[in-house]
């Protein structure tokens, strides 16, 4: 029976027989019974029937027949409703239509005798689309597959985990929040490199593609734009592999949006666009090494930049003036030819960096080659220049086209000879008008330094302008100094003095004693760490820029940095997330020059962080690129599943929400504004009674009589 309720009981009675013998035999005793009695039957003997009847109470007596009596109680049928919250349902109204369409069903369900409805929930599930079947399966484990009355999907039909055959028989229900099949525009990525040599070019390979349920074909408009400068526009065919090269201009991380034109009637433009981070590396970074003459600093030089694995070092020591004349063979001078001319006219280009240490201009280079040096820097080259004694004599670098683009100048027009290589540290006085400062001094930071990144938070300082690093003697005076003053010395005279010129950068240290740190003298410092930031600032490192708006996306939230070496409170940012929506906040201080933000990423695209003066972009990725690929709503991909299970598939929005029905199993079909759930009609039994319709004490006296009465009437 079916009964009407869960948890009602009621009674079933029946017959059932517990055989005393094997069937077999049991069949065989009839048989033979049935064979003994053709003879009589044949002759018309009076008491045929009572020896049929003697027969059939002997075969029913070994039967074993009882009346059962069982009480059932009636289970529930289960039906499952699963809710879609993957990332493609955001789009539109599909959420508030599933949202309502859920509210509708459970309330329907609560009317409907013997029917549960249990609803789960299938979240966003990283880069794997959307795993409704991982969900669905989870549930069936706490469902019996007799009671399970149909699963109802709240979805867009985009599911990534459809199995080829379910494990469950009961109908598969799709209610799509859409009006009908829908088109979709797309631009894929084909190949996107993440990373660039500096100087040389990447190219991405992309397609635009048209998705529906009729190929349309046709050309889309792709716009193509870089760090926010101007973009350009290029008309493309719909469903061609198209390139593009870009060069890599500078290190560090560039943003590349790609954006096609919108397709009339699309879902959504959110998958029109893609967006490519390309890392700008350097393949080599190659420094030209001058040292002017022998000095302990050389080797700090020499230590530090072959230690880096990425410099390409190119290294000359002058071991002679060519002014100097003490007869010496031409064979003996040097292993090598100072090759200036290829140097410094047919190669200069190609080093990252010159370094001039304690050089001096006494007729090596000719002053043209000198100027190519100027030429070099102005052009986007990079020039440190390390003072000794011979950058306040008459040979000095200052006095030469190479004084054009120095940020600062000797104070004297020269020194005595005498104090031209005096290597000691120790030297207590300086003669007057040298222009050198002999004295010991601690190098610190200036308010500049503190705030700039070449030097803020070296090993040491602590936020400290006079951190306790080693002592140096000697110091070069200078004037008409320009650009950034990062350390100072003796009587706050500039130590440490950068400068932008032209396209390109200078730095000037003014004592030759940072080779000291690096024995450890009177503790030493930061020699190392300084020269190598020194060094990557000249060439143009992102991260030391000293005045800098940097955004990154990491871990869901969008990190805003900001460098400056104006003095004030932290600036205010403009966030402009990718759906144009701006957000003005106050960035928080943490450090001198130095404020950060942190704010959570909602939504995939391009970011863009403003203070006002600089501009940055970030590129959020889509948490679930599979999940946006494809955001139509379609029945197709679960087109199988649903007929497979005599299911059906149901369009929601601006209709109503289809009725549950408690059907039999061959009607779970439905009809146009409803959906069938199988009656499963499934109990579990409570109680069994049974009673033997003939029992020993009452077969063998009836068996006796009817015996007796077939004698007595074949003896008449």
């Amino acid at each position: 029976m079916n009964a009407a309720a869960s948890g009602v009981v009621s009674t079933v009675t029946g017959v059932h027989f517990a055989a005393a013998v094997p069937l077999w035999a049991l069949a065989g005793l009839g048989l033979l019974g049935l064979a003994a009695l053709i003879p009589a039957f044949r002759a018309r003997t009076p008491g045929r029937w009572w020896r049929l009847l003697v027969l059939a109470l002997v075969l029913g007596w070994l039967s074993g027949p009882n009346l059962v009596r069982q009480q059932w109680r009636a289970q529930p049928d289960i039906a499952l409703l699963v809710l879609d919250k993957s990332g493609s349902m955001s789009v539109h109204h599909r959420a508030a239509i599933a949202e309502a369409a859920r509210t509708a069903l459970v309330a329907q369900a609560r009317t409907i005798p013997n029917l549960q409805l249990r609803t789960i929930t299938v979240p966003e599930d990283g880069a794997a689309g959307t795993q409704m079947f991982g969900a669905i399966n989870a549930a069936l484990g706490d469902i019996p597959p007799d009671q399970l009355a149909g699963i109802v999907a709240l979805s867009d039909g985009q599911i990534a985990d459809l199995p080829a055959k379910p494990g469950f028989t009961a109908p598969f229900h799709l209610l799509l929040p859409a009006r009908g099949e829908e088109t979709d525009r797309r631009l894929r990525l084909i190949d996107a490199p993440r990373y660039g040599v500096v100087g040389g070019s990447v190219t991405l390979r992309y397609v635009v593609e048209d998705l529906g349920p009729v190929t349309l074909g046709g050309s889309a408009d792709v716009t193509i734009s870089r760090d926010g400068a101007p973009a350009t526009v290029t008309n493309v065919a719909v469903g061609a592999v198209q390139s593009v090269t870009l060069p890599v201009t500078r290190e560090g991380p560039s943003v590349v949006l790609l954006a096609a034109s919108a397709l009339a009637g699309e879902v959504s433009p959110v998958n029109n666009q893609q967006i490519v981070t390309i890392n700008g590396v350097r393949d080599r970074l190659r420094v030209l090494l001058i040292s002017g003459q022998p000095d302990p600093g050389e080797r700090a030089w020499r230590r530090l930049l072959k230690s880096d694995p990425a410099v390409d070092l190119v290294h000359f020591t002058i071991l002679r003036p060519p002014d100097k004349d003490d007869l010496t063979p031409l064979d003996q001078l040097a292993l090598i030819a100072f090759p200036e001319q290829e140097l410094f006219e047919r190669k200069i280009a190609n080093f990252d960096l010159i370094i001039l240490d304690r050089f001096q201009n006494r007729g090596i280079l000719p002053a043209a080659y000198l100027a190519n040096i100027a030429r070099y820097v102005r052009n986007g080259g990079a020039l440190l220049l390390e003072a000794g004694p011979e950058f306040a004599s008459p040979q000095s670098l200052a006095h030469t086209p190479l004084g054009t683009i120095l940020p600062g100048q000797p104070t004297t027009p020269g020194a005595p000879d005498d104090m031209m290589d005096f290597p000691a540290p120790l030297v207590d006085v300086a003669p007057a008008g040298s222009g050198i400062t002999v004295a010991a001094f601690r190098p610190r930071l200036t308010d500049l330094g503190l705030r700039d990144p070449v030097t803020a938070d070296l090993s040491g300082t602590e936020g400290q302008a006079t951190p306790d690093w080693g002592h140096w003697y000697r110091l070069i005076d200078a004037q008409s100094v320009h650009g950034q003053v990062l350390m100072q010395g003796a009587e706050d005279r500039p130590l440490l003095i950068l400068d932008h010129v032209g396209q390109g950068r200078v730095g000037l240290l003014l004592s030759d004693q940072i080779w000291l740190w690096a024995r450890e003298h009177d503790g030493g410092g930061p020699q190392a760490e300084l020269l190598r930031r020194v060094a990557h600032w000249l060439m143009k490192e992102p991260a030391l820029e000293e005045n800098r708006l940097s955004a990154t996306i990491d871990g869901g939230a969008l990190t805003i940095d900001e460098r400056s070496l104006l003095p004030g409170p932290p600036p205010v940012v403009a966030i402009t997330d990718p759906a144009g929506m701006v957000r003005r906040l106050p960035m928080s201080t943490i450090g001198a020059g130095h404020a950060t933000l942190s704010v959570p990423v909602t939504q995939p695209g391009l970011w863009r962080v403003s203070d006002g003066t600089r501009t940055a972009y970030a590129a959020s990725d889509t948490a679930d690129p599979p999940e946006w690929a494809d955001l139509r709503a379609t029945a197709t991909k679960a087109g199988a599943l649903i007929a497979s299970t005599s299911g059906s598939a149901h369009w929601l929005e601006g209709a109503a929400v289809p009725q549950l029905r408690l059907v039999a199993p061959a009607d779970v079909g439905g009809g146009f504004d409803w959906i069938g759930l199988r009656r499963n009609s499934a109990h579990v039994t409570t109680g069994i009674a049974l009673t033997p319709l003939l029992p020993p004490w009452a077969a063998l006296p009836l068996l006796l009589g009817v015996l007796l009465l077939a004698w007595r009437r074949e003896a008449r």
